[in-house]
């Protein structure tokens, strides 16, 4: 399997100096909950700088109200009434689903579900995983033609039978693990190519690329597969997800699934290996955000 080549960037759409508004993408944010504020909110904040305009609508009712609070000090949003989502998912080049929705309220709630095939199946999820489950189902039927980037709380209780074509996932081990039922090797680079292979199978079975996070991350399409190296421990640290999340919907919107999510996977461990080189590990994702646009400016010279 190759190394991700930083020269690819250079593939990487850029805005026309005569370009006016709107011509350089629009994105949709889809997420949140009661428990989770913050996570798409990184999303958003790290999308915002590199698309024409970010949409951002929530399910949770209480998020208005935070909503509002965020906007004073973080502008460049727009906050879309959850009944009107569907015309800004109409609106928008790529979508982002999943990061801040809950799969369930306590731990070691179960659920039972009906497969496709009609067999029963358990899982750890309560009426918070439904409803994830069900907006998550719905949106992802409903608009099969999008470019969707699917993330965190979407993919712990979703079936694999509702990625759509060209779809970007961006699963951790224990999300891939969820997803299709099979085990990766965990915390161990020599099982790479083991783990490659078997991201291999599913992205040529369901015609998806997916990014599955780690100290080298493998980025696979039907077409395509790369290592991408580099990052460091501060990366383990909460919301750094849901920046990748952003980055890779706002590089969507205008790129190729497969170099759009190659590329947000190495300007993000690229900012974080420069932010260690100032303050080692002790950086949080509001760091890491702030630091994507001056990366990314360097990468592209």
């Amino acid at each position: 399997m190759r190394t991700f080549d930083p020269n690819e960037l250079k593939k990487l759409y850029q805005p026309h100096p005569l370009s006016s508004g709107e011509q350089n993408g629009q994105v949709t944010i889809i997420g949140g909950s009661k428990l989770f504020h913050g996570a798409p909110i990184l999303s958003l904040k790290v999308a915002s700088r590199i698309v024409d305009m970010v949409f951002f609508a929530s399910p949770e009712e209480s998020f208005r109200e935070v909503t509002n609070r965020i906007k004073s000090e973080l502008m460049s949003f727009i906050w879309v009434p959850w009944e009107d989502v569907d015309a800004y998912i109409k609106k928008s080049d790529a979508v982002l689903i999943g990061p801040g929705f809950m799969r369930y309220r306590r731990e070691n709630q179960k659920s039972e579900i009906k497969n496709q095939n009609g067999s029963s199946e358990i899982r750890s999820y309560d009426s918070e995983g439904r409803k994830t489950r069900n907006i998550t189902q719905r949106l992802l039927k409903q608009f099969p033609e999008k470019r969707w980037v699917i993330d965190a709380g979407s993919l712990q209780v979703m079936d694999v039978e509702w990625i759509p074509e060209k779809a970007i996932l961006t699963p951790n081990t224990k999300e891939f693990e969820m997803l299709f039922k099979v085990k990766i090797q965990k915390s161990n680079i020599k099982m790479t190519d083991q783990n490659s292979k078997i991201v291999g199978e599913m992205v040529k079975r369901y015609g998806c690329t997916i990014v599955l996070k780690g100290p080298e991350t493998i980025v696979a399409s039907p077409n395509d597969c790369a290592l991408v190296k580099g990052g460091n421990a501060g990366l383990t640290k909460g919301g750094t997800g849901d920046i990748l999340a952003g980055l890779t919907v706002a590089l969507l919107a205008k790129n190729e699934p497969f170099l759009a999510a190659a590329s947000a996977s190495f300007i993000i461990k690229k900012a974080a290996d420069e932010l260690y080189e100032k303050v080692g590990v002790n950086f949080n994702s509001d760091d890491l955000a702030d630091k994507i646009p001056e990366t990314l400016k360097n990468l592209l010279g």
